[in-house]
């Protein structure tokens, strides 16, 4: 299990909202479902997207 990068309490609750506590819990959903999050935008995606491609995952298609 990778653990998220820091990202802001916002985001964090956000996340959590639907059970993401990982990195490889975000390849579970699309990149649009996650930003469609409350809390999600632009600021957090980016490390996302990094973490995702660190991890050799990516988003579900």
């Amino acid at each position: 299990m990778t653990p998220l990068p820091k990202l802001s309490a916002p985001a964090q609750r956000a996340l959590a909202s639907v059970g993401i506590q990982s990195i490889e819990d975000i390849a579970k959903f699309t990149r649009e479902e996650i930003l469609s999050l409350h809390g999600v935008g632009k600021t957090t995606i980016i490390p996302l997207d990094e973490a995702l491609g660190l991890a050799q995952l990516s988003y579900k298609s």
